[in-house]
């Protein structure tokens, strides 16, 4: 996981640098303008937007990469899916990508909420504009679930079942029963693999 996030360079992966540098900034601006404009309920909810333009269709990083990238950008401040289009963006084209994803992911999605909430307001009360938003939850909910089968056969795979399964039911009872902050526990992880690392190089 340290070495994943490590890298403070643009990616070098094949798939990035066949294509020109203007047009893997295109690329960017496509991807996260589509999930800004699609990712409807917040940043949860466009998660497996950018898994599916990131790790999918543009193959800018893989699975184990995006999982660190998530889980870092969990235990930071602002909204997650700011936060991992400016990373992203810089991975594949520098602070020329980073600017690009971060306008691309805010600014039409800001455009777009004072022109429609202006509408929304004249006819909030009108039933189907009241079922529009309640529609898409569905939807939201199983790209969500497809996602996360994802991460636990990664986990199972990585950890092994026995470990993976008793961290995330760990997890899930801090989180939903204790009300600890998912940050926490994801600082209290990253700190657990760190260290021992960390301690055998000051050793040497």
């Amino acid at each position: 996981m340290v070495n994943a996030l490590a890298k403070e360079k643009p990616s070098e992966s094949p798939t990035s640098n066949s294509r020109p540098f203007w047009r893997r900034n295109l690329d960017i601006i496509t991807a996260f303008f589509r999930v800004g404009i699609l990712g409807f309920g917040g940043g949860p909810s466009s998660i497996p937007l950018v898994h599916q333009e990131t790790v999918k269709k543009y193959q800018w990083m893989n699975e184990e990469e995006f999982a660190d990238t998530l889980a870092l950008a969990n235990t930071m401040p602002g909204p997650i899916a700011t936060k991992m289009a400016g990373y992203i963006g810089y991975r594949v084209t520098g602070v020329v990508g980073c600017i690009c994803a971060l306008l691309a992911s805010v600014v039409p999605t800001a455009l777009m909420m004072i022109f429609l909430l202006q509408l929304l307001q004249e006819y909030k009360d009108i039933p189907w504009v009241q079922h529009m938003s309640a529609s898409v939850v569905p939807v939201v909910a199983v790209m969500l679930a497809s996602m996360t089968w994802d991460f636990v056969k990664k986990s199972g795979e990585t950890l092994g079942w026995v470990k993976g399964v008793l961290i995330i039911l760990g997890a899930l009872v801090l989180m939903e029963f204790l009300n600890i902050h998912p940050a926490i526990l994801i600082l209290v992880l990253i700190m657990y693999v760190v260290l021992p690392f960390a301690k055998r190089g000051i050793q040497k």
